[in-house]
């Protein structure tokens, strides 16, 4: 069954699974764990990583641009201005005008002020930049987002580095139902079974950090988050079984033997 490609921001990749680079040992784990997941976009927190100071150890010196869409973010943001200074930061140095809009509303729970979000994303919008919020798992504040012009909607799963997984699939389902862009999965996926249930619920794209760096092996972890979202991904292409309170049987109970 061949897939279709996963169309971001007017460009096309083969992997649906998006990874950051956060938490690491060092850079040359960093890589390793990005190879091993067959990631082809690779965020990175433009505040905390350095991708700007060619003077210094530079992550760009381990992942080639040319091999990866880098997805600048703006983790570490706590007003609109911030996030909004923090993306021209990265045009600057030439990543590109893909990024991950991330304006932080609470210190504790690392849930997005949706308010300083939405007038982020206005702004960036309006400059040419192809934004990726990460939001709440909120269908209107997501059907806004896309209104404005966001190439992607990023509803959270769970609270960042939770691991719980999916907590409210019912939110997740309408705003699939509703979305005319890419709905990507970020934050709160703990293990591949987690991945594999966003992309089977029809999500176009998972995005995780935490789930693979703090990992006891991250590369091993890369490697899983990789085939669940490819299974995942063909699960749902392939259309799962109707949900059934009894059993049915496997074989046919007409024209038996004897």
């Amino acid at each position: 069954m061949q897939d279709t490609p996963f169309e971001l921001g007017g460009m096309k990749f083969n992997s649906r699974l998006i990874v950051g680079t956060g938490k690491y040992r060092d850079f040359a784990e960093t890589k390793a764990a990005v190879e091993a997941s067959g990631a082809e976009i690779v965020t990175v927190a433009v505040r905390r990583v350095n991708i700007t100071d060619r003077g210094k150890e530079n992550l760009l010196d381990y992942l080639d641009p040319k091999r990866y869409q880098i997805l600048p973010n703006t983790a570490g943001c706590f007003t609109a201005d911030e996030a909004v200074r923090t993306c021209r930061l990265a045009r600057e140095v030439g990543v590109g005008d893909l990024v991950k809009l991330e304006v932080i509303g609470d210190n504790r729970t690392l849930f997005p002020d949706v308010a300083a979000t939405i007038d982020a994303a206005r702004v960036l919008v309006k400059e040419g930049f192809k934004v990726m919020p990460y939001v709440t798992d909120d269908p209107v504040t997501c059907l806004r987002l896309q209104e404005i012009g966001c190439v992607a909607v990023m509803p959270l799963a769970a609270p960042i580095g939770s691991g719980l997984g999916i907590r409210n699939p019912f939110n997740l389902a309408i705003i699939i139902e509703q979305a005319k862009v890419p709905v990507i999965v970020d934050a709160g996926v703990g293990t591949a079974s987690d991945a594999a249930e966003a992309m089977e619920f029809g999500c176009d794209g998972v995005l995780m950090n935490t789930a693979i760096a703090g990992a006891k092996d991250p590369i091993a972890m890369a490697r899983a988050m990789k085939l669940a979202v490819e299974a995942g991904r063909l699960a749902f292409r392939a259309g799962r079984i109707e949900r059934r309170l009894y059993a049915t049987a496997s074989s046919p109970l007409t024209g038996l033997i004897g």
